[in-house]
């Protein structure tokens, strides 16, 4: 139709041409389109020529100017577009026009179309040399948003890039990391697929395989993918493709099924309304464009009466397809046309009632529109001029395209830098409904413009493949559980891993993690090694059954003591206690029992007071216990020399000089253990090397060089003293008490001598078992063996507490 301006437009109503032979010696046939005819494509061309009229008759826009257009098939065909292309740009007019003026009627202002990104990117390439805009309404190839390679090109659809980024989004918010991917080998498929590839690896999602197609591949190609797809593990296949490639590859899968497949789409294909005759693909999911409302169109696309039907070729064969019938008589087989034909009541993506790649077609023209009026009208005094006469160039449309900005219908229009719109997306789902057909319904939305995790949103109820209402499971292995991580499987993708259990005093918290991380210090992993607990706190504690019975032993070691004591005093005229140095043996029964009750320090939580008096008041009783002893064995061998004929040495050894010798015995560990408490003083501490399950609370010893030094003092003693108690063994008297001493002597190294190894080697709260243990037992030895004999004939055998009797000589 002829116009003051003409708009170009471009769309692939055919998706098939005659092939051609070349035999090189006559000049080839031009490139024709074949096959039937893509209603929704012919919805598009009809959008446009809507718009178009819409604009001639509205008052505000282009008021006084005429629109005029021009319709090509590009038969989604790069050669048929190219061809298309040179013919746009080289004007309309059927004769060349020398002179310096020429007609402008001829001229395209700019061109709607194509539908592909690969025919889009072609004509681009052409156009573009001569400034003529080309406003795409679904080429979405990310790539066409270079401006270096692509100055004239606009877009009233969103990149691809925005739509591979929301599909990412879609697949890791409903848990899917194991995935199958198809596209079309072509620029639309491949650019399409790398970018969501890309943005699927940020998102931790693995790819099984990743195939690619075009529709006039061999069959042997089709069916190879068709086999990887019935083959595979992945439940979810993400699809970028054109419907033409995806239709084959379907109509494959029909012959013989694949396992139950969750699809997911791209806008190419998951709004096409001819798609959905494939329901075993129920359940698909994707984003499309959004619905919109045009108001008049649809009565537009219905209105074909017969007369405009036949005054064009392409209605006719369209008609004729659609109603298996000829408008005119001819040798087919068809049936004439009788004139009932509704286009209405017939099922075809023409007459759909969903506007969606539609309102784009929409959009383009009138972007074209105002960026015509902005450079050929002016407003005066709120009038709007517009000189149809004016000569304006293509360049001037390209820049004020560039700046449009818009409402229609209540849609906004406006590019970017790039030439891209604002990227809005509904959420679409294949849905069945009662009667077994497929709908596309929304079930949510995705705005790139909103701020990060905030641009997607569903607000709907999902129905999955097979008509399921649990979302699908698709991972190459099931989730890791807390308290273990993800051990990678050698030689695959890292969706696939196997699950360990997070090493001793390691936890994981998350699933999925991919290593685990160590407790605290004081903490120690539960059971299922998910969380980390505060460490048990262990010490020999009074209520436990260990601790009661060194308690028990302790404090009857003390009584017994006390009560030696009293038997004691209570005989204390009788020969046997006054043989064997009454002083010296309340001396050594009074630091019995304190060795007896300073093992009661030992047990309970170790603190500063009790850390410091349980080693000093063990090293200082044990000293004050042996030196008694040592002070009787001394007593026993001058006893014996002053005997003698001509002896008195018992001078030199009276009562001032062994309470002399025995201060003097223990004021040594005292100055020790006062240096110790003072430099380097013992104190509590939390063992947590010993055992890493739980805590030891023990007392450091602070200075090791005072414990030893104390311990090793008392060992010096006993072996002094267990020497002289074997010299004093065979002494004459029937009551010789220096028998006894060796023997407790014997029984106190041997107690002492073990210890040493016992208290390195044991663990925890038994070192200080092992420690109380050998203070009793060395206690209880010295008890018995010199105090039991004694007990033993002052109790039950009087007759042998005589002084004749003790006297006798063997």
């Amino acid at each position: 139709m002829d116009g003051d301006y003409v708009v170009g437009g471009v769309f692939s109503i055919h998706h098939y041409t005659y092939t051609v032979t070349n035999n090189y010696t006559t000049m080839p046939d031009s490139i024709r389109c074949s096959g039937s005819i893509n209603s929704r494509e012919l919805r598009f061309s009809r959008a446009m020529i809507f718009a178009i009229e819409e604009i001639n008759n509205s008052t505000k826009l282009l008021p006084g100017i005429r629109l005029g257009y021009q319709i090509y098939d590009s038969c989604a065909s790069v050669p048929v577009a190219v061809h298309v292309a040179f013919q746009l740009s080289s004007g309309l007019d059927p004769v060349f026009h020398a002179g310096e003026k020429c007609s402008q009627s001829g001229k395209v202002m700019a061109v709607v179309g194509d539908s592909g990104s690969t025919p889009s990117i072609s004509m681009s390439r052409i156009i573009g040399s001569f400034n003529i805009p080309l406003v795409s309404h679904f080429a979405t190839c990310a790539c066409l948003s270079d401006k270096q390679q692509y100055p004239s090109f606009f877009r009233t659809i969103p990149s691809d890039q925005f739509q591979a980024d929301a599909l990412a989004k879609l697949v890791k918010h409903f848990g899917w990391t194991w995935i199958g991917a198809i596209r079309s080998d072509s620029d639309y498929g491949n650019s399409g697929m790398a970018s969501f590839l890309k943005a699927a690896h940020k998102e931790g999602i693995c790819v099984e395989y990743s195939e690619s197609f075009y529709r006039t591949n061999p069959r042997s190609r089709i069916q190879r993918v068709a086999d990887i797809i019935r083959r595979s593990t992945a439940v979810v296949i993400v699809a970028f493709m054109s419907p033409g490639d995806l239709r084959i590859l379907l109509e494959e899968l029909l012959l013989k099924p694949s396992p139950p497949r969750q699809w997911i789409g791209s806008e190419s294909w998951l709004t096409d309304p001819d798609m959905l005759r494939f329901s075993f693909c129920a359940g698909a999911i994707g984003f499309g464009i959004e619905r919109a409302l045009i108001p008049g169109l649809r009565d537009f696309l219905l209105d074909l009466p017969p007369s405009k039907v036949s005054a064009s070729p392409m209605l006719t064969k369209f008609w004729e397809e659609q109603f298996n019938c000829r408008l005119e008589k001819s040798v087919s087989d068809k049936n004439i046309c009788n004139g009932t034909e509704d286009i209405e009541k017939i099922q075809s993506p023409y007459s759909t009632t969903q506007f969606r790649i539609t309102n784009m077609v929409y959009k383009a023209v009138y972007a074209i529109a105002h960026a015509i009026h902005n450079a050929v009208c002016q407003e005066t005094h709120s009038i709007t001029q517009c000189d149809k006469l004016t000569s304006i160039e293509i360049k001037e449309v390209l820049n004020q395209l560039k700046k449009v900005t818009f409402s229609q219908n209540g849609y906004d229009v406006s590019f970017d830098a790039n030439g891209d719109p604002v990227a809005t997306y509904e959420l679409i789902n294949w849905q069945k409904t009662e009667s077994g057909s497929i709908e596309l319904v929304t079930v949510g939305h995705y705005n790139a413009s909103l701020p990060v995790d905030q641009e997607f949103h569903i607000n709907g109820n999902l129905t999955w493949v097979e008509g399921g209402t649990q979302v699908p499971v698709s991972v190459c292995s099931d989730s890791c559980p807390a308290g273990t991580r993800k051990v990678l499987q050698k030689g695959k993708p890292i969706c696939c891993y196997d699950c360990a259990l997070c090493p001793e005093g390691e936890i994981s918290n998350a699933t999925d993690s991919p290593y685990c991380f160590p407790c605290p210090e004081e903490f120690w992993p539960n059971a299922k090694r998910n969380n980390c607990l505060p460490k048990p706190i262990e010490f020999l504690s009074f209520n436990e059954g260990l601790g009661i019975i060194l308690c028990a032993f302790s404090v009857g070691g003390a009584c017994l003591a006390v009560l030696t004591a009293a038997v004691f005093h209570h005989h204390r005229t009788s020969p046997i206690v006054r043989a064997n140095n009454s002083e010296l043996s309340f001396l050594l029964l009074f630091s019995l029992t304190l060795c007896f009750l300073c093992s009661l320090t030992f047990i309970g939580a170790p603190s500063d007071w009790s850390c410091m008096l349980r080693h000093t008041a063990f090293g200082i009783t044990f000293v004050l216990c042996i030196s008694c002893v040592l002070g009787k064995t001394i007593v026993v061998l001058v006893a014996f020399k002053a005997t003698l004929p001509g002896g008195n040495v018992m001078k030199w050894f009276g009562p001032p000089q062994q309470r002399m010798t025995i201060l003097s015995f223990t004021l040594i560990p005292v100055v020790i253990c006062t240096l110790w408490l003072v430099l380097s003083p013992p104190f509590p501490m939390k063992n947590l090397t010993t055992y890493k399950e739980k805590i030891i609370l023990e007392c450091a010893l602070g200075s090791t060089f005072g414990f030893w030094a104390v311990l090793g003092y008392i060992g010096l003693l006993a072996v002094f003293c267990f020497v002289l108690a074997v010299l004093a063994r065979k002494l004459p008297d029937n009551f010789n008490e220096a028998k006894l001493i060796t023997f407790s002597m014997l029984i106190f190294c041997a107690v002492w001598v073990t210890f040493i190894p016992a208290y390195v080697s044991s663990p925890g709260k038994f070192t200080v078992a092992v420690e109380i243990f050998a203070i009793l037992a060395s206690s209880f030895g010295l008890m018995l063996c010199i105090f039991a004999p004694k007990c033993f004939i002052i109790l039950f055998q009087p007759e042998k507490n005589t002084k004749k009797f003790l006297m006798n000589k063997t």
